[in-house]
């Protein structure tokens, strides 16, 4: 009896394996035909759509020309002609192959031997004005995560953004906070007034409100710090003040919660001016220079960075690569632990130099003098040094972890910067030595390239701070508008 209980116990065994083998043998049958099945309707769909024009070698074409007949082409090319910029001017020689029809900016641009993606929109309306500022930017292709998008909204920007800017006397009695100061801007915190004065000087600004894409609230944090009657203790109850009083004065507040209105900032204290206005920190758009992933206060996507500029007037200086002799430099106060761990590890190096304070010789030399400049975190993740550094024509190191740099969303800041984290110190002159002098090069050119964009002028210039500022703006503004009457 056992042993036929043990046969039939075999035979039942037997019998689903084999089950299970044929059962998987058709799964895998069945997933091969689909396979077969889908790469045959992928292939038919790519052939039906897409076409091969042979082009003549030695007739040039116009990337413009082309466009006209297939207005939204996207472009490949098997090789590159040598050319000066990406416009109307670029031509042709090889042959091209016209792929599938697109939306316009549903591709990115991206400029390499192997293909080229056309934006229809900048070759056919672009007009004679709008080439002179395209000309402009050079070939700085690199330093740009997508120059031809860029350009096209840029030049969109400077031509239809409008700002309301809720007025004030020069007799009010805060006016000296809420009008542009008189003076000539300076400090580390110049930024706040050099925007102010410029934006009041500008084509953006609208007596109209219902023509206004944004709304500034003109508030500066850095002289309500310095006004006796407010100092760093009151500066939170005046901002609450002044939303209270906008808000029951003007309807455009109450209309967004705020959503489409902004300030700008760029003192440290001004990470926490708005605890009492939380409508102001959780809507309105937050321009500062204190622009930290850390803070639970600061949001990436809505609010925006802007860089620590200490102005400076007349020719810039220049110092070639080959004269620059330090491999690092740096020198500040000693007001955190990545600053502490940096003199605590480098302090004693004969390449690289770095200094526990200020230094009393001239802090120019050392930039120019050095290869590489570091911006180390201090009290917040911001200082003038990223400025500095770039001013000199110095390499930027970025020791500043949840620091969302400005300009990100427009500028590749690795293609002229090095941005390190904090626990890279250890290993930051192993880092540095391994970098070719074909690669140092390249960055250091970039730094030049991206100067432009990190310079204040008392009357604002293409790609200066305040256009690339009013840019960011641009890419934050509300797209739904509201009309009401009042």
């Amino acid at each position: 009896m056992a042993i036929s209980d043990a046969r039939c116990s075999l035979a039942t065994t037997s019998f689903y394996r084999r089950f299970i083998k044929d059962l998987l043998g058709l799964s895998f049958s069945l997933l091969v035909f689909f396979a077969l099945v889908s790469s045959f309707f992928h292939f038919f769909y790519v052939f039906s759509t897409s076409k091969l024009y042979n082009i003549d070698h030695q007739t040039p074409l116009r990337l413009d020309q082309l466009l006209k007949t297939h207005p939204q082409a996207v472009v490949r090319s098997v090789s590159l002609p040598q050319h000066e910029n990406i416009n109307q001017s670029l031509v042709l020689k090889e042959p091209v192959e016209i792929l599938h029809q697109t939306t316009a900016l549903d591709f990115d641009f991206q400029e390499s031997k192997e293909e080229v993606s056309v934006s229809p929109s900048l070759s056919s309306n672009v007009n004679d004005d709008d080439h002179e500022v395209l000309g402009s930017i050079g070939n700085d292709e690199d330093v740009f995560h997508d120059r031809i998008m860029f350009m096209e909204e840029y030049m969109e920007m400077n031509k239809s953004l409008k700002i309301y800017v809720y007025p004030h006397k020069k007799d009010d009695p805060f006016a000296n906070v809420l009008v542009p100061e008189k003076s000539e801007p300076g400090g580390n915190y110049a930024s706040e007034s050099y925007f102010k004065k410029s934006l009041f000087k500008s084509h953006f600004v609208t007596k109209d409100p219902s023509k206004a894409d944004l709304f500034y609230l003109p508030f500066s944090i850095a002289s309500l710090r310095n006004d006796k009657r407010v100092g760093v203790g009151g500066i939170q109850k005046f901002i609450k003040n002044y939303i209270f009083y906008i808000s029951r004065t003007y309807p455009f507040w109450n209309r967004t919660g705020g959503a489409d209105h902004f300030y700008v900032a760029c003192h440290s204290v001004g990470r926490s001016a708005m605890e009492k206005a939380v409508q102001v920190k959780l809507n309105a758009i937050q321009v500062v220079c204190s622009s930290s992933y850390f803070l639970s206060g600061y949001v990436s996507h809505k609010d925006a960075s802007i860089p620590q500029i200490w102005p400076r007037k007349g020719a810039r200086p220049t110092r070639s690569p080959s004269l620059r002799k330090n491999l690092a430099f740096y020198a500040g106060a000693m007001n955190s632990r990545v600053r502490e761990s940096l003199v605590e590890t480098w302090g004693n190096d004969s390449e690289i130099s770095i200094h526990r304070s200020r230094l009393k010789t001239p802090y120019s030399e050392a930039l120019l003098g050095s290869k590489f400049c570091i911006h180390a975190k201090g009290f917040e993740v911001n200082t003038a040094r990223i400025g500095d550094a770039l001013y000199y024509g110095c390499v930027p190191i970025i020791l500043a972890d949840h620091y969302d740099l400005p300009y990100a969303d427009v500028l590749n800041w690795k293609t002229f910067s090095l941005v390190l984290s904090t626990i890279d110190i250890p290993m930051l002159k192993k880092i540095l030595q391994e970098i070719n002098s074909h690669d140092y090069l390249k960055l250091q050119e970039n730094v030049v390239r991206v100067q432009k964009h990190f310079q204040w002028n008392d009357l604002p210039v293409d790609y200066d701070t305040f256009y690339m500022i009013m840019y960011e703006l641009w890419l934050r503004r509300s797209h739904a508008r509201i009309s009401l009457d009042y």
